[in-house]
């Protein structure tokens, strides 16, 4: 039952990845489609990372309410409504309306599964489980290249994804009775009987460390994902098509990356994989920096990106039980993807507006300030606990 059941998570997240990637991809001839400027895409993904804050923190009182495979199950299918609302769309406002239930849906689930893995499975499940979100965050860029390369447009990559969504939302429903015994385990566990209230978590030692160590790494992760196509296209010169493919290979890095990291988690410990990590996604901002006559360096510098990224994600999760107690880590993982998704939220169209004035060429300096953010507050966390 609990193999089946893990089974049933890692489902989930590939769910959860299929979506993240699909603008990024597209939107280099979204915008213009649309008739607006390219920073535009900041706006919607900003919309779309509001509603997983919000959803985020809601988790817990949903989970114990409903069960986390009632919220599992519905979120994926608000996602799914959603996606196929993108692919009707003709204007920008529309298009904005749709982004919040597409980040409702893609919020509510992750607190309460993250912190179910956290405690009561190892750590090589952590980095595979998010090993799974990079497959479906893989998968749905070279969607959206199939469908403008066959003329189909972008809404039909929109379209493709959402009945994908559509089916894994079935899926997810026909398991409903593996969970049926589950609601409290799956958000908690047993050693969390009551919440903790955030101020209470904000005042225990290392906390706002990691709060801010989560906040860059998914504002680098969603900056780099989201305008590495427009960067390779009006900086570097690359065709759209084939940038479109470029930037599929970050979060193929990523993905490759999880799973590698998952056969050597248990024998490095978080600590180290973080501090790994980091270091690995600084040499690939670097191999983006040079300004090489090929585009060849910058390609190979996003495929290191995303390694480096692989395990700091799920080593950063399952580290928290251990850092704070296994009683407060429900709390903590909580208020985690929030401060995460806030770095998703406000980050990429910060860059966007940067852009704007100052050009994309600044795109690997922008991911270079959280890379040494995420040192730096990574590295004072760990003189704090140890």
């Amino acid at each position: 039952m609990s193999s089946l059941l893990i089974a049933i998570i890692y489902l989930a997240f590939i769910s959860l990845g299929l979506p993240d990637s699909l603008i990024g991809s597209a939107w280099p001839v979204m915008h213009t489609q649309l008739n607006v400027p390219t920073s535009y895409a900041g706006i919607v993904t900003m919309l779309i990372a509001g509603g997983t804050i919000v959803s985020s923190l809601f988790s817990d009182r949903l989970t114990r309410k409903f069960g986390a495979g009632m919220v599992t199950s519905c979120s994926v299918l608000l996602t799914a409504l959603a996606l196929m609302g993108f692919s009707v769309t003709h204007s920008f406002a529309p298009l904005c309306i749709w982004a919040i239930p597409y980040g409702l849906g893609a919020g509510a689930i992750d607190a309460a599964l993250n912190n179910y893995v956290a405690l009561h499975f190892k750590a090589r499940h952590m980095s595979w489980l998010h090993c799974f979100w990079g497959v479906g965050a893989s998968i749905s860029p070279y969607i959206m290249s199939y469908s403008l390369t066959g003329g189909m447009g972008w809404e039909h990559g929109y379209r493709i994804v959402g009945m994908i969504q559509i089916g894994l939302t079935a899926v997810l429903f026909l398991s409903l009775p593996l969970w049926k015994n589950r609601k409290n385990e799956a958000v908690t566990g047993t050693e969390a009987p009551r919440a903790l209230r955030f101020g209470q978590a904000l005042r225990i030692k290392g906390v706002p460390m990691i709060l801010l160590t989560f906040f860059a790494y998914c504002a680098l992760e969603s900056s780099a994902g989201l305008w590495a196509s427009s960067y390779l296209v009006q900086a570097r010169g690359a065709d759209p098509i084939v940038a479109a493919k470029f930037a599929a290979l970050f979060y193929m890095g990523i993905t490759f990356g999880r799973f590698l990291s998952g056969f050597i988690s248990e024998k490095m410990g978080d600590k180290k994989l973080i501090r790994t990590g980091i270091l690995i996604v600084a040499a690939g901002c670097i191999l983006v920096v040079i300004p090489f006559s090929t585009d060849v360096p910058a390609l190979i510098g996003l495929i290191i990106i995303g390694l480096g990224c692989a395990p700091i994600y799920p080593s950063v999760i399952h580290a928290t039980p251990s850092n704070f107690g296994r009683e407060n880590s429900q709390a903590i993982i909580g208020i985690q993807m929030a401060s995460a998704y806030a770095g998703s939220t406000f980050m990429p169209p910060v860059f966007g507006w940067i852009a704007s004035i100052a050009g994309i060429v600044f795109y690997p300096f922008y991911l270079l300030l959280f890379v040494i953010l995420m040192f730096l507050m990574s590295e004072k966390l760990n003189r704090i606990i140890e």
